[in-house]
């Protein structure tokens, strides 16, 4: 659990240009009270969620610049978590702090693999919590200061400009190839088989597959007397597959 720090130091912690949005998931409501006051003191906006599937429907729709979150969280865990939002092309570079009372060294060994940046075991003073955010913030911005496009065109640069390129355009195309989840950001809503009136049991969704910003979901539902159905959330369309 985070402790108590003076207003002064806390607000000189994090840079006022640095971090503008800090998405905070944890299910403890006495800890995302900590986090939001010592993050306000430090001048960030924090949006605070208790449960993974709602960091995840925040997270997808309006990117934070920065993500804390605890591992144990209901619906979506931390693992599940990580993983899709580092799936996403408007979230892979966001990034995450993992706070959380899982002290394992084997559980946070997996959790980095699964795309958070940092881990902090609880009880993590604000300092401390702060400190971890502003180095992954300097890490962050370097990362985009070396990874923006160039204006050197010179002859001697066409081929690697040509594979850069063409990296560029199978990364993105594999980012938005689908994923299947159980636990997706939008809950599938309780339908009826179109055919038959029977209600349908739900198995499973995919995730991604429609543009670098915004992804899409498709539901997929079984009916034991007409088959498999598919419900496009966008749409809100059902069809039989």
């Amino acid at each position: 659990m985070m402790g108590t720090v003076p207003a002064e130091r806390t607000a000189e912690a994090i840079p006022a240009s640095a971090l503008l949005r800090v998405l905070v998931a944890d299910p403890d409501p006495d800890a995302r009270t900590l986090y939001q006051t010592a993050l306000h003191l430090a001048g960030c906006e924090v949006i605070a969620v208790s449960d993974g599937r709602d960091a995840l429907t925040k997270a997808l729709v309006e990117p934070p610049g920065l993500i804390i979150s605890e591992l144990r969280l209901p619906l979506v865990d931390g693992y599940a978590l990580c993983e899709i939002l580092r799936r996403d092309i408007a979230t892979r570079s966001v990034p995450i702090l993992i706070v959380t009372a899982e002290a394992r060294a084997t559980a946070r060994d997996q959790i980095r693999k699964a795309g958070a940046d940092e881990v902090l075991v609880k009880p993590a003073p604000p300092d401390a919590i702060l400190s971890a955010m502003r180095n992954l913030l300097t890490r962050s911005g370097k990362r985009r200061s070396t990874s923006g496009p160039t204006n050197t065109t010179s002859p001697s640069n066409a081929s690697t400009n040509a594979l850069e390129h063409s990296d560029k355009h199978r990364n993105l195309a594999k980012s938005h190839q689908r994923f299947k989840t159980t636990a997706p950001p939008a809950s599938p809503p309780t339908l009826t088989c179109p055919s038959c009136d029977e209600l349908l049991k739900y198995d499973h969704s995919h995730v991604g597959g429609v543009s670098d910003v915004h992804s899409e979901q498709w539901d997929y539902y079984i009916c034991s007397t007409c088959g498999t159905f598919q419900y496009r959330q966008r749409t809100r369309k059902i069809r039989r597959v």
